[in-house]
């Protein structure tokens, strides 16, 4: 296990202080073969050279010319750790904390099976520390909508179990090297939103299962690029949500999916009336 070879990759985009958050919780890992990537969207606060003067020859950065979006900006650290033979691949938001012994646990569960495509983390929410995000993720195609379970939950051991998942979120996954040399890279179609969820069915697809791991743990600022309820954020969910729908969905999915997505709109409705995101 020590001698996995681990490709960290943080995407980032206008959000300096997040990220040396970020890269900073990630070099304690206890891992003792990774390196750490961060990926530049064309940021224009100075992220690049304030990562450069801090952590020096401890990451590597990689800018990109424009701001590809999510997919596209990690995409650029698959295709680096594919061809620099890494074993596993950390895709990693940038504004997260990740707890020391986290890849250690991801790597432990992935390592377990051969048909595990990616393992992702239970995470929680920054602030209260406590309170869950992601506990692993269900998609039912008859609703439509995507559900993180857990979600605002406290954490009282009620998604404490090893188990696969309908996908994982891509603001934490650790992909084995094989599974992303078959089933390819995320889909950059979507630009930001559901291609997380597109890559898992994929594999899922393919043969292969995506697993939550709960004693792997992180912490998240959710929403710190996009905005929590930003109009943005919501125009781009449901657009790539409805593409997501048109290619994994099938004809009789149709029959429900407008019910689905009505609950879906009264939900973020009521939870922008309620202040609850």
């Amino acid at each position: 296990m020590t001698s996995e070879r681990v490709l960290v990759i943080i995407l980032t985009w206008n959000a300096r202080a997040e990220t040396e958050s970020c890269v900073e919780s990630v070099l304690q890992l206890d891992h003792d073969s990774f390196d750490t990537l961060v990926i530049d969207n064309d940021s224009q606060d100075g992220t690049t050279e304030a990562l450069q003067q801090r952590f020096g020859d401890r990451i590597l950065l990689q800018g990109n010319s424009s701001n590809l979006l999510f997919a596209g900006g990690m995409n650029v650290g698959l295709a680096y750790a594919l061809s620099h033979d890494y074993d596993s691949v950390l895709m990693l938001n940038n504004d997260v904390l990740v707890d020391p012994g986290m890849l250690r646990e991801l790597l432990a569960v992935l390592r377990s099976a051969n048909d595990i495509a990616a393992v992702g983390p239970k995470i929680f929410y920054v602030e209260p520390a406590d309170t869950l995000w992601f506990a692993g993720a269900e998609m039912n195609l008859w609703k439509g909508w995507p559900r993180h379970r857990g979600l605002r939950q406290k954490d009282t051991g009620a998604f404490d179990r090893t188990e696969a998942v309908d996908y994982l979120t891509g603001a934490a996954i650790l992909f084995r090297r094989e599974a992303l040399e078959q089933v390819g890279q995320l889909d950059v179609a979507y630009g930001m939103y559901a291609e997380d969820a597109d890559w898992c069915f994929r594999a899922r697809q393919a043969g292969f299962r995506v697993v939550y791991a709960p004693k792997a743990r992180m912490w998240h600022h959710v929403s710190a690029a996009a905005g929590a309820a930003s109009s943005f954020k919501i125009k781009m969910r449901t657009r790539s949500q409805f593409r997501f729908l048109r290619k994994h969905a099938s004809w009789y999915h149709w029959l429900t999916i407008p019910f689905g997505t009505l609950a879906e709109f009264a939900r973020v409705g009521w939870g922008l009336l309620s202040n609850r995101f």
